[in-house]
């Protein structure tokens, strides 16, 4: 069957084969929550299920190895588990109403019939190609001219369709129906299709479903994204295997000191369980609700309002980023296009003198009698007149009827339709039938074509009306001008231009228009000496350039072109080759009309928040689809190539030679920023990917125009595996989803091109200017706060866990736990939990110092805050503090046990709240209500403790003064360690706030 499918869906007769297709075609969403819910706690249990009945059958051995209360053992690891599924839970319900928050076409279609008047629909594809520019659909002729949808059940006919493949933009099929005489034959196309995920604008639509699940567009577009683990997460988990080994040497260590005497293989599990405490097992939870904290401080931060955190486990990835890798088109650009130039080559029209087109398109459509007394005095001044003059005035009638046939071919060439929005179903009737202006909106595919409707409008020549077969536009002084729409040729990637053939309904004169991109339009029409060299000036100004063309056909020409278009449409096999040959044999010698500029305006602040970035510390690489010039002169406008830059154009390449060569010519620069183009980037990282990324590395800027989506994700996982560093992605397009799973930190846009970059990415802002707060201070804070979080909570536990070995040591090794029950428990969770998570909430600048400094931002990127430096200084802070602690204790203590516990356990948790303050930069209300509850608290349980401390004996003098010579002992020197240093070696971030 070539390139189709084996299967047919029928229509109409029961009789006939029926395909039929489940009731839920496809869910819009993910998964089934409900169905989802249980695999993921199944997931997070099973292993500890099967670790719980490997226990049970143990039992006996386990008796032998318990130290304490078995509370002991299960509460954290529980509390671990409770608030680690709790925050999974969360996150998965977030993406499941995230996903359901629209209703959209829940299968791929072919589109039989609308309801709409017009005989047509437009469809938003924002889901599917990141556009939100409105897509014109068309449903099959032979279906629609039907009275009502209940008569497409009793008509014979069946779709044949094309393989399931991943082109969103193309499609081949037919429409048979067989119940007719002769048998009716329509050929589908693109434009008879509604892919699944996409929206309807208006109306109601009926079709006929030909692909499901798997084979749905949307789903083979759709890559799996990765799951994301920062790398603050991966240097934990490298301190927590090291603390790990730790364990394992002290307890070997201890077994080996009492020279493996007895059952010592079991000591070395008693001291493993005795020690556990060096791994900290309330890390992970801290963390965990730490990065909760974070992403929510980012989305309530009034001064980038609408940000949504959409991966809360890594906010701190945003404080350490080194390549940042935009797209252009409405991420530095508003994507909202404006009307700037009209060059005819001998004479061009910018913004000042559009009154001049205006006055041009107003002179065209005046009346008959008007233009024969004009004429009347034109030829008595001509009589009067020099030869020269004479000529200058024949001129000016030129370019006067030069610019109203390039008007009216703007005005034409598009697939703009006018709709007309009112309040009450009668106003909206009489609005259309009167074509009111306040009541008219325009929908297009692309701003480019909306902008040029707009700017025709302004200058007089207005599209009121548009449908299926037919086109009104209105002159200057009110007429209405009727044409009959033949055929329109859509624009395509491929092709890169669009065409339209009408017949004006007042003369009956045929013409074809055309308009597209320069690369294309050069070798299409006429000769000219000057098509180049204005294309590339207009370009260098920013301007997007799109060349109009006509072309005048005879009543037989375009029957005859006619007859072999529709044979061509038809054919099941090579169609597009076909369809374009045929095309093709119109597109030739067609006249030059003008052409046009339109720009994308920078969004607000795009120039100062680059320069943020940059002075951060950051190399931004911009990644475009745009042709080189106009992505050249954005670069340079946003002041993402600085104006006394130089700038490498990297010549076009397309062999091993030729890019060996330019990469040669390219190495001799220095420091200056690189411009290439998607194709030479092939062919360069195809045979020299480690040279050109070590060279590319190095420029303080790149541009990649002409690039497509996957090469976006090319480039960010090269960049990941070259460098090592950490990328940050940011888009607004469906083409950029790639680029944006892809990157360490995929940031998404809220723009002209809907939400699928959002919703894709791991952050969501609406402007781009909100990227510089976004990593200079809550990117900033969280990786700082997270870093010092995280080393305190190991402190924490390495210095009780060095009382332990301590404690051990001196009762002659003995496997004897130190502290029970509930004081192993109380320990991390009531008497220090708060204060030590309330570092969350510290910062060593204000966010305004951080904004205007964005040189503290470059500090971070090496890893300095978390390192195994800061690391070992922790630790060795730990033992120093555990080893005081524990033996002043054993000095002071006075004849029974119970004191050694009183003294040494109040002085680790006073310790440990007086680190807490040693470690705070910038004091919070609720860092103090945090120290003052914990000790309450503490001071209020120690009436209920009698069990493991003498409530009469922490009541002497005895007691105070014992306690409080340890503890200053364990944290005086510290302190006058911190306050040498900020004197004598102040870091950076002190000298900006003294």
């Amino acid at each position: 069957m070539g390139d189709f499918r084996p299967r047919t869906v029928w229509l109409g007769h029961p009789e006939k084969r029926e395909q039929r297709y489940p009731r839920n075609v496809i869910n819009n969403q993910k998964y089934n929550f409900f169905t989802f819910l249980p695999a993921v706690l199944f997931n997070q249990f099973k292993y500890f299920f099967n670790l719980y009945f490997l226990l049970l059958a143990c039992s006996q051995f386990v008796n032998e190895l318990r130290l304490g209360a078995l509370y002991t053992y299960w509460v954290p690891l529980g509390v671990v588990l409770l608030i680690t599924i709790t925050r999974e839970a969360v996150e998965e319900i977030r993406c499941y109403l995230r996903d359901k928050e629209n209703q959209r076409v829940p299968a791929d279609m072919i589109f039989l019939r609308t309801s709409e008047r017009n005989g047509s629909c437009f469809l938003r594809t924002d889901q599917l190609d990141g556009e939100t520019d409105w897509k014109l659909r068309l449903p099959v002729a032979c279906t629609q001219r039907l009275p009502t949808a209940a008569d497409l059940l009793q008509i014979r006919s069946y779709v044949y369709a094309e393989e399931p493949n991943i082109d969103i933009h193309n499609f081949i099929g037919t429409f048979t129906r067989e119940d007719g005489d002769p048998p009716v034959n329509e050929s589908l196309s693109i434009e008879n299709t509604l892919w699944a995920s996409t929206v309807v604008a208006s109306g109601t639509v009926v079709g006929v479903v030909i692909y499901t699940g798997k084979e749905l567009r949307s789903v083979m577009n759709t890559s799996n994204p990765r799951n994301k683990v920062g790398l603050f997460d991966l240097e934990v988990n490298c301190l927590t295997k090291i603390l790990f080994g730790a364990l394992v040497v002290v307890s070997l260590v201890m077994v080996a000191l009492q020279h493996f005497a007895g059952r010592w293989y079991l000591q070395i599990l008693r001291f493993l369980l005795l020690l556990s405490h060096i791994v900290p097992i309330s890390l992970r939870v801290n963390l965990d609700m730490g990065k909760m904290v974070f992403s929510w401080m980012i989305k309530k931060d009034s001064k980038i309002p609408g940000t949504v955190v959409r991966a809360s486990t890594i906010p701190e990835q945003l404080g350490r980023i080194s390549y940042l890798l935009t797209d252009k088109t409405g991420t530095l650009t508003q994507n909202e296009m404006v009307f700037r130039r009209l060059h005819l080559g001998t004479v061009a029209y910018g913004m000042d003198s559009m009154d001049e087109v205006q006055s041009h398109v107003f002179s065209a459509y005046t009346q008959v009698k008007k233009h024969a007394v004009v004429r009347t005095i034109m030829e008595g001044t001509l009589n009067a007149q020099s030869s020269k003059n004479s000529k200058a005035t024949k001129v000016r009638k030129t370019i006067s009827s030069r610019v109203h046939e390039a008007v009216k071919a703007i005005a034409l060439v598009h697939n703009v339709t006018p709709v007309y929005e009112a309040n009450g179903v009668t106003d909206q009737a009489e609005a259309e039938q009167h074509y009111e202006d306040t009541c008219r909106v325009y929908q297009a595919s692309s701003p480019d074509e909306v902008s040029l409707v707009q700017w025709t409008e302004s200058v007089g020549l207005t599209l009121v009306g548009r449908d299926q077969s037919s086109m009104q536009l209105r002159t200057p002084t009110g007429q209405i001008l009727n044409f009959t729409i033949l055929q329109i040729f859509p624009f395509t990637y491929e092709s890169k231009r669009m065409g339209i053939i009408v017949r004006d309904e007042s003369t009956g004169e045929i013409t074809f228009y055309m308009k597209g991109a320069d690369v294309v339009m050069a070798g299409i029409v006429q000769y000219n000496d000057w098509l180049e060299e204005e294309c590339g000036n207009m370009a260098r100004e920013g301007l997007r350039v799109l060349v109009v063309s006509k072309k005048s056909l005879t009543e037989e020409q375009y029957q005859d072109f006619e007859a072999r278009y529709v044979q061509a449409k038809l054919s099941v096999h090579d169609r597009s080759l076909k369809v374009a040959t045929v095309i093709e044999s119109l597109e030739m010698e067609m006249e030059l009309l003008c052409l046009t500029g339109v720009e994308d305006q920078l969004q607000a602040d795009v120039r100062p928040t680059l320069e943020i970035l940059r002075n951060a510390g950051m190399k931004v690489w911009m990644l475009t689809g745009d042709k080189l010039e106009t992505a050249t002169c954005t670069a340079k406008n946003a002041h993402l190539i600085t104006r006394n830059q130089d700038i490498h154009i990297f010549r076009p390449v397309t062999t091993r030679g030729e890019a060996h060569l330019e990469l040669n010519a390219f190495r001799r620069k220095h420091d200056c920023a690189l411009v290439i183009s998607g194709d030479s980037l092939e062919v360069c990282l195809k045979y020299y990917e480690y040279e050109f990324m070590e060279l590319a590395c190095q420029c303080p800027a790149v541009v990649c125009c002409r690039c497509a989506p996957t090469q976006k994700a090319q480039i960010v996982r090269l960049l990941q595996e070259r460098t090592g560093k950490l990328t940050c992605a940011v888009g607004d397009g469906g083409n950029d989803v790639s680029m944006i799973q892809e990157a360490d930190c995929g940031v998404g846009v809220e723009g002209k091109e809907g939400k699928q970059a959002s919703l894709a990415a791991d952050f969501s802002v609406t402007q781009f200017k909100h990227l510089g707060r976004l990593l200079m201070v809550h990117g900033r804070n969280s990786y700082k706060r997270s870093a010092a979080l995280s080393q305190f909570v190991i402190h924490r536990s390495l210095c009780i866990s060095t009382m332990q070995a301590v404690f051990s040591s001196v009762f002659f090794f003995a496997s004897v736990p130190l502290y029970q029950g509930f004081l192993i428990i109380g320990y991390s969770t009531i008497y220090t939990m708060f204060p030590v998570f309330s570092l969350v909430l510290d910062k060593d600048v204000k966010s305004e110092v951080a904004m205007l400094y964005p040189e503290l931002y470059k500090d971070l990127l090496k890893g300095r805050p978390l390192s195994f430096k800061t690391f070992l200084i922790w630790v060795l802070i730990s033992i120093y503090q555990g080893s005081i602690i524990m033996y002043g204790a054993l000095l002071l203590f006075d004849s029974e046990f119970v004191h050694i516990v009183a003294i040494s356990f109040t002085s680790l948790i006073l310790t440990e709240l007086l680190m807490v303050a040693l470690t705070i930069q910038t004091w919070h209300w609720l860092i103090i209500v945090a120290e003052l509850l914990s000790l309450a608290c503490y001071i209020a349980s120690l009436v209920f403790l009698h069990e493991f401390i003498d409530v009469y004996f922490i009541t002497t003098v005895s007691f105070l003064w014992k306690v409080t010579v340890i503890t200053l002992v364990s944290c005086l020197p510290l302190y006058i360690l911190k306050y040498l240093r900020r004197r004598f070696s102040p870091p950076s971030y002190s000298k900006l706030t003294s």
